[in-house]
């Protein structure tokens, strides 16, 4: 089994010219089985239909849609008055499955526009087959209710669960510091030491090991969960 793997930067390598995707430095992600080149691609917002472009110049073929959250950002949908494309542009040119974490699943619909037969809704630590390529997905709570990570060949795609410094936010609707604290928790006792790659890129490197991020990040300073609420609460 060979994975196919690439992390692209809104702005720079899809969307360029667009000046919300400039300013929000999301992170998209193909991943696929180079036996089968079969794909899935994470978060396709801004400029969708590049991505499959993308895919197909790497001569895969995209079969489905990875959701870690139903952001505007990360989906599609109205981001502050900036109609940005995404997933119903996407599955106009290739209707494919979107996986999505069940309780994420509503979220997503009314963000997008997409019908709800469009969804497939997962649970925490379901997988799905790429190919012979097999995802972990991880309900990660706190930023939104459906928050999910995928766990795939020593990588963890982390949304806006985990950036490599600080957290997503928690005071958005969906938003709950305490399922934060947990979902951290739960990351930093992964094992394998996978490399995290976050959903936007706030510093200069893109990616990092999960015992690094563990080391020098300020969201693992706390120790307790009144800690956290005094910090990020």
């Amino acid at each position: 089994m060979s994975v196919y793997f690439r992390q692209l930067l809104s702005g720079r390598d899809f969307a360029v010219g667009d000046a919300v995707a400039t300013q929000m430095v999301n992170f998209s992600y193909l991943i696929g089985d180079t036996e089968s080149r079969e794909a899935v691609v994470v978060d396709p917002a801004y400029a969708p239909s590049e991505l499959v472009d993308v895919l197909a110049a790497d001569d895969m073929r995209l079969t489905g849609v990875l959701v870690t959250h139903h952001h505007p950002d990360h989906v599609g949908g109205d981001l502050m008055g900036h109609a940005l494309g995404g997933l119903a542009e996407l599955l106009g040119r290739t209707p494919v499955p979107v996986h999505v974490n069940r309780h994420e699943a509503e979220w997503v619909r009314r963000t997008t526009g997409v019908s709800a037969d469009d969804l497939t809704p997962h649970d925490h630590d379901d997988e799905v087959l790429v190919g012979a390529v097999p995802i972990r997905l991880l309900h990660t709570p706190g930023h939104t209710p459906g928050s999910q990570c995928f766990l795939v060949d020593g990588k963890l795609v982390a949304g806006d669960t985990l950036f490599l410094q600080g957290c997503g936010r928690t005071d958005f609707p969906g938003g709950d510091p305490d399922a934060m604290y947990s979902s951290l928790r739960k990351l930093a006792e992964l094992t394998g030491d996978p490399i995290v790659h976050p959903g936007h890129q706030y510093t200069d490197a893109p990616k990092a090991t999960l015992s690094e991020v563990r080391r020098t990040n300020v969201v693992y300073r706390a120790d307790t969960l009144d800690q956290f609420r005094s910090l990020f609460g």
